[in-house]
């Protein structure tokens, strides 16, 4: 059959994650920020795709999240909706709110938010912080914006942590992170990501909330996961933490083939006679 004559499948949706979780169906999660890598991660049947701050780290090459502005989010959200909307227009688009763009007042943060929807066809925003932010949450999900939250270790505050350690791991942290996930699906988010946490507390959280949980680095009970492409793809070869599964090396396929290429100019055997007009 033509693939052009195929029915394109359902565009996935709060709802459709919501009834994810009920049937125990597992929700797959990666972070896209291009048109490119968007087309074949929606294509491939990706259920989310995050256009995450980490764009700051893998794309800007900077040392944290902290640097990248909201004018640059939405350029890349744009590029990703565009793949998106290219294939099968399936995946649900998330957008990551950057530092700075949501904490100073409920106010400047509902405006951004709505800045960020109105620029492109997205379906959500997503915003790091407990019970700091539970009212900024619940402002922008009363306009009838969806919101994903994000506990545990939040880069957007490493600063404050000092390092990329564990979160939670002692009583009292984990008993407030489970309280901050609570007020965070009170307030009306759709589903909360869940950052490097030991994987019991996180399958307590997953357990008592009805919003799905999304795991990175806090093991497999949570409702799904999600992982930066460039860390699966092998795209760095210093970034290796033990939660992540790298299921190609790009790194060393690319420069090879541009080691072939440079070689191939440099000795006059590209382009031959069949590769010119």
């Amino acid at each position: 059959m033509n693939r052009g004559n195929q029915q394109k499948p359902a565009h996935v949706t709060t709802r459709r994650l919501l009834d994810m979780k009920e049937k125990g169906e597992k929700i797959s999660v990666l972070t896209a920020y291009d048109f490119t890598m968007a087309r074949i991660l929606d294509r491939a049947g990706v259920d989310v795709i995050l256009v995450g701050d980490s764009a700051s780290n893998v794309f800007s090459g900077h040392n944290t999240t902290l640097p990248i502005t909201i004018d640059e989010m939405i350029y890349h959200a744009r590029a990703v909706v565009k793949g998106v909307q290219a294939e099968t227009s399936r995946a649900m688009v998330v957008i990551d709110m950057p530092f700075m763009s949501y904490q100073l007042s409920g106010e400047e943060a509902l405006r951004n938010a709505g800045k960020i929807m109105k620029e492109h066809e997205c379906d959500a925003v997503k915003l790091e912080g407990g019970y700091v932010i539970a009212e900024t949450v619940k402002r922008i999900t009363d306009v009838g914006i969806p919101v994903m939250g994000h506990l545990g270790l939040m880069p957007q505050s490493i600063y404050k942590y000092g390092s990329y350690k564990v979160r939670a791991q002692e009583e009292r942290e984990a008993e407030q992170l489970l309280e901050d996930a609570r007020l965070i699906e009170e307030a009306g988010a759709f589903a909360i990501v869940l950052e490097k946490i030991p994987s019991k507390l996180a399958e307590t959280v997953t357990r008592q909330l009805s919003i799905p949980t999304i795991g990175i680095g806090a093991g497999g009970s949570c409702d799904g996961q999600v992982l930066v492409i460039n860390d699966i793809l092998g795209l760095n070869r210093e970034f290796h933490p033990r939660f992540v599964r790298r299921y190609a090396d790009l790194d060393e396929v690319i420069e090879n083939a541009v080691m072939r290429y440079v070689e191939d100019v440099r000795s006059g055997s590209f382009p031959s006679a069949d590769e010119s007009y």
